[in-house]
């Protein structure tokens, strides 16, 4: 690893310091401002800290190793998620963060649902909380793995080295500031981010020639490259484009269309959202793309060797930040891909921590509890969930990793449709909102490890449709008409309409 990366890699991380300190003063008061910020979000920041903790590692290595390996079929996910993305901000945005006031003052999922329903059995609290603390535990873990092995291959630290360091900045700042300190570490990672992906395309095509000798250098690899369908058949484009159908049930995404100051403010942030996702979706996959043209006309003359395997081809973002920059912003390049990871694992243990405080703790333990008490327990669940997913990270198991790598299509399955519904029709029940979460959990991970014949579909659209479908017939046959529900519902819509 070059000095002058060291020095990159050193500033960045001090900066992410800096904010959870800042954010320390800001956050200090009660549990409600550290683990949702008082509902005082901006737009932009609202936008790049949903888009940032959304899109992790796999942004900056998985998208373009995708690219290069096999060409623009791989696109499609990519419009799956672009198009979900944008729906959400469109339908489930302005709705969620009107309920959130509207019932009962939400401040978490599983709070929200039980408010939207009044389920007095608190089943709907507890199940899903469970389901945020098992998945999202594992997924943390996952992330910290990938700043491991990112230290690991990239700088040439030890695994552990490396977990443990990206680890105690991701807590640290967490601890600190909670979900301010997140929210301006993740638009300040997503603004590195984008930056990243639009210099690093634009440089290489640069190097190369433009945009024809470019198409020209790929093509003469194979046509395959630059055809859509290439390799691909109608359930895999349909599986592919079904990923944005996981954007309605991620909680880590959603908890920040709860935490913006106005409903208004969405309009805004949707613009500014997506127009984030297509530069940085869009530069990634450029990046898989021009690197095939780059390594066929420069291949033999660089000083750094690429291996194009399957595994090696998720790197061609590292060795372009290396080949064509100075060390010192190749290593603010390479800070990107660390902030991808950093800012999914910081909003997944917050999460995880507000479910652990309000859900649980507060719900169930200690129901009078003051707000110093519950900012207190807040600080103790970041480092407790912390702890768990750092011992699960220090020798994973493919196990661990397989599952955590079904989570986007579990939340997906368990609380896309729920959430759908539970904004747009107002007959949705809490008999049918459980069952539909169970549901939709169970046939993902039944679809996953059980045998079948059907492996070839995503596991999150059998997982949403089996979840919608059992919502309705529940609900439908324990209808009872309650008062409370029907008028929230219709001042939400109300609202909406102004």
């Amino acid at each position: 690893m070059d000095t002058y990366e060291i020095i990159s890699i050193g500033i960045y991380m001090l900066l992410m310091i800096g904010i959870g300190v800042y954010s320390f003063r800001k956050s200090n008061s009660n549990s409600e401002d550290f683990l949702i910020g008082g509902l005082k979000m901006g737009a932009a920041v609202t936008a790049l800290s949903a888009g940032s903790s959304d899109m992790s590692g796999w942004l900056l290595m998985g998208v373009p190793g995708a690219m290069y390996f096999t060409g623009l079929s791989s696109i499609w996910i990519a419009i799956g998620l672009t198009i979900g993305a944008f729906l959400n901000y469109l339908i489930v945005a302005p709705r969620l963060r009107l309920y959130t006031e509207v019932a009962g003052n939400s401040i978490t999922l599983p709070v929200f649902f039980e408010n939207r329903f009044k389920d007095k059995t608190h089943l709907l609290k507890i199940v899903s909380s469970l389901l945020i603390l098992v998945f999202f535990t594992l997924y943390t873990s996952s992330g910290m793995v990938a700043g491991g092995k990112l230290f690991e291959s990239a700088f040439g630290f030890d695994y552990k080295n490396g977990l443990y360091l990206t680890s105690l900045v991701v807590v640290l700042y967490a601890f600190l500031g909670g979900f301010l300190a997140v929210s301006l570490t993740d638009f300040v990672q997503g603004t590195i981010m984008v930056l990243a992906l639009v210099i690093v395309p634009l440089v290489a095509l640069i190097e190369i020639g433009g945009i024809g000798e470019t198409l020209q250098l790929v093509a003469s690899k194979g046509d395959h490259y630059l055809d859509l369908f290439s390799g691909t058949t109608t359930i895999s484009i349909i599986s592919l484009l079904a990923w944005g159908l996981g954007y309605f049930g991620q909680p880590h995404i959603l908890v920040r269309f709860m935490a913006i100051g106005q409903v208004g403010d969405l309009t805004k942030a949707r613009r500014i959202g997506i127009t984030w996702m297509i530069f940085t979706v869009g530069g990634a996959l450029l990046v898989g793309l021009i690197g095939i043209a780059y390594l066929l006309k420069f291949d033999g003359t660089t000083m750094l060797k690429f291996d194009a395997s399957k595994t090696e081809s998720e790197t061609i973002f590292i060795y372009f930040s290396r080949i064509l920059f100075h060390p010192l912003i190749g290593g603010f390049l390479l800070s990107a891909i660390l902030a991808a990871v950093m800012s999914t694992i910081s909003s997944q243990l917050l999460v995880t921590s507000s479910s652990l405080t309000e859900d649980i703790y507060k719900a169930f333990l200690h129901k009078k509890a003051t707000s110093k008490q519950l900012l207190m327990v807040s600080r103790i669940s970041v480092l407790l969930v912390a702890i768990i997913s750092l011992m699960l990270s220090i020798s994973p198991k493919d196990s661990i990793l397989n599952l955590v790598g079904n989570a986007w299509a579990g939340f997906g399955a368990a609380f896309g449709p729920l959430i759908l519904l539970s904004l747009l029709w107002k007959r949705t029940t809490w008999q049918g909102a459980l069952v539909g979460m169970i549901v939709g959990a169970s046939v993902v991970l039944i679809w996953v490890y059980a045998d079948h014949s059907y492996k070839d579909w995503y596991e999150l659209l059998p997982g949403f449709v089996c979840s919608f479908v059992s919502i309705i017939l529940v609900s439908l046959l324990t209808q009872k008409e309650n008062k409370a529900i029907t008028y929230e519902f219709e001042q939400v819509n109300k609202l909406i309409k102004k």
